[in-house]
């Protein structure tokens, strides 16, 4: 299944799966809007698969926001698949962002 990312008002959802294919592109995207916006939320609720690639950006991105002073909410952890792929990096993983 091809990725698709939608915005639904501040909130970023991505459908689909997040694999060594996209995730670069992936990473590209939310770099430049790291780069306008203070804050990003992600949500993984409906992803349908993800591997270590996907989990590296993310991790990275998340790291990076840190580093940047921006804030960076990756929503997923109730979808199992991607909690049991982020294994000890799952702390960066949210229920939701409020």
């Amino acid at each position: 299944m091809a990725l698709q990312i939608t915005q639904n008002q501040e909130i970023f959802e991505i459908r689909g799966s997040i694999t060594t294919e996209n995730a670069k592109s992936l990473q590209h995207h939310f770099e430049k809007l790291l780069c306008r916006l203070n804050k990003v939320i992600i949500c993984l609720d409906k992803v349908k698969k993800i591997d270590s690639s996907g989990v590296t950006v993310l991790n990275k991105l998340f790291r990076n926001a840190a580093e940047n002073k921006k804030t960076l909410y990756i929503i997923g952890k109730e979808n199992k698949k991607v909690s049991a792929a982020f294994g000890k990096v799952n702390y960066i993983l949210r229920s939701d962002f409020v």
